[in-house]
């Protein structure tokens, strides 16, 4: 059942990482996930930004609307691309990637003045969020399986290169930061910047799905790789401890190192379990879950009833 939907995920993979004409004439490696990915942010971005202010005007809140400028929606989309690895690439001992190159940023701003100057785009919606939700999960886990392991993992210091804590903890910075960046200092606000608390320093701001699905889905696909030792050691000792719980083995056979997962396969697990996980979450905010307290009155109000 599980290769029927992770084989197919292989493939989109494969397909979706191929680069793509125009960029290829003049030998841009980008493919049709970075363009998703890049109209995505872009356009998600400008619906928050709408709502935020249609909400600042509805409630007449305080603070002067600014003039809308591109210069800040562009360092908007560029701070939460960016920021992130802004941080943790100095701590690798590694140039960031938009000091070595300008076409993903060039590619930002040009997909930033396109939806920029669409007439209008759809409000949020669970109709809309549930299908991008798993587009979602797709681009994540390109994100935090291919994109933050090697800049761990190929370290030229040893120690960073064979440490999981550096691992974890680069993959919630580098997912992370940026955004944290934005709400701390109101990017996405109409009004002129100020200091803020940003939802993750919150109260159960340390419960947000974007927040910890980041480390955790890249020490899933460090676990099931065995990107470093560490994560050998330990997939191997829960394969021993499933064996010793009753799971099937040859008897007389000793039982030996669990072999490593290929690596478009545990990407593509960790696409699922992030698309389940984004998917569950906007159902959540949009209330498509079934409320267990309002359940629980129905039947204390027909009970009541009956007798």
């Amino acid at each position: 059942m599980a290769a029927l939907v992770i084989s197919p995920l292989v493939e989109v993979f494969r397909w979706s990482l191929q680069p793509i004409a125009p960029f290829t004439w003049f030998g841009f490696p980008i493919s049709t996930l970075d363009v998703v990915a890049t109209f995505r942010l872009c356009l998600v971005l400008r619906q928050i930004r709408e709502l935020i202010q249609s909400t600042h005007i509805a409630k007449k809140l305080p603070g002067e609307i600014e003039e809308q400028s591109f210069a800040k929606r562009l360092a908007t989309t560029l701070l939460v691309v960016y920021g992130g690895e802004a941080i943790t690439a100095p701590m690798l001992g590694i140039p960031p990637s938009f000091m070595v190159s300008g076409i993903v940023p060039a590619m930002y701003a040009t997909v930033q003045a396109i939806v920029d100057a669409l007439p209008s785009v759809p409000e949020i919606s669970a109709q809309l969020e549930i299908p991008l939700s798993i587009v979602d999960g797709i681009t994540r886990a390109y994100l935090l399986c291919n994109l933050i392991p090697p800049t761990v993992t190929t370290n030229s210091s040893s120690l960073i290169a064979s440490s999981p804590w550096t691992l974890l903890v680069t993959s919630l910075i580098t997912a992370n930061a940026g955004f944290f960046f934005v709400n701390l200092f109101s990017f996405l606000n109409p009004t002129p910047l100020t200091v803020q608390t940003p939802p993750e320093l919150k109260a159960y701001g340390w419960t947000t799905t974007d927040l910890w699905c980041a480390p955790a889905g890249t020490a899933l696909y460090a676990l099931l790789t065995h990107a470093q030792p560490f994560w050998a050691d330990l997939h191997t000792l829960i394969y021993e401890a499933l064996l010793g719980s009753g799971a099937t083995q040859v008897q007389g056979e000793k039982p030996t190192g669990v072999q490593p997962v290929d690596p478009e396969t545990a990407r593509a697990i960790v696409a699922v379990l992030l698309s389940g996980l984004f998917v569950g979450k906007t159902a959540k905010n949009f209330g498509l879950w079934p409320q267990p307290v309002v359940k629980a009155a129905k039947k204390v109000k027909a009970k009541a009833k009956t007798q």
